[in-house]
Order: structure tokens, then sequence, then C-alpha cells
């Protein structure tokens, strides 16, 4: 398997993953904070669709926007609900995937210039798969805490 094949489905599955933990998550929880200084799941979506946007900007060679001020990334007033979520995070991913087909597999191993160096889009594939199975995690503690414990993937 080459690289770019491997980033796709390793892309594919942990988008596959994440969408699945949101479908399992109740519309009311989707907006609820457990603490003082906890997020939303809608907070964590957005983020994680910035991150998404803003790699794939890097990997295409576009200049990426300025990274939102402050130290967690909070959802704006219009990004609420699960189903303005979901279609969100759907078209995020639609578009990482995307960009990683449009590339061919030598492509995948070219660098790209970030704000902490050079990387490879393969490695900046790696990043984002990384970064949204750690917030899958998130959600599945999250279901945890709303009663349910079951893993819904399978």
């Amino acid at each position: 398997m080459d690289l770019k094949e491997n980033a796709a489905k390793g892309l594919a599955r942990a988008f596959q993953i994440f969408r699945t933990d949101l479908e399992a998550i109740p519309e009311d929880a989707f907006g609820k904070k457990f603490g003082p200084s906890t997020r939303t799941i809608e907070d964590i979506v957005y983020e994680v669709n910035l991150v998404n946007d803003h790699t794939g900007m890097t990997m295409r060679g576009e200049k990426p926007f300025d990274w939102p001020e402050g130290d967690w990334i909070l959802a704006p007033a219009d990004f609420k609900g699960k189903e303005v979520v979901i279609a969100a995070f759907d078209k995020s991913c639609k578009r990482i995937l995307e960009t990683v087909e449009s590339f061919t597999p030598e492509q995948m191993e070219e660098t790209t210039q970030t704000e902490d160096g050079e990387t490879t889009r393969f490695q900046g594939c790696q990043f984002l798969k990384l970064h949204a199975w750690y917030h899958s995690g998130q959600l599945n503690y999250i279901q945890t805490l709303l009663g349910d414990g079951a893993l819904h993937w399978e």
C-alpha cells in the first residue's frame, strides 16, 4: 500500500469512527457543558473542522487562515445542534479526502511549510488522523458521562 492509499484509508476510518460517535450522542448533549472549564461537543467538532481545513489549505499550498485567538477553540453562535454539527463535519472531512485524492503517491512525500516547519503531506494526514482519534476519545468519554457505555463502532 502506498502513502496516498495509506493516508486516505486511515483518514476515512478515523472520520467514520468520529461520525459514528457523533451519531450515537443525543441531540440535547451537543451543547451541554459538564463543568465550568469543559467544552461542548459543538466546540470539539468546530476545532476538528478548523484543524482539517487549516491543514488541508497547507497541503494544497494555499495560505491558511490565521488561527483564532485564545486558549481553547469555541464554536460560534451559529454552530449549534446535532444536524448542523454533523453536516459541517461531513463537509470538512469530504474536503480533506478530496484533497488527498488529488495528489499522486509521489506528491504525498513532498514537503509543505507549516508554522512549525516543514512536513510532508503524508505527515499532515497522519496528524489529522491522530487529531480525529484523540477527539473521538473525548466523545466516547462524554458518552459515558451520559450513561452510554456501548462501543458504537461495530
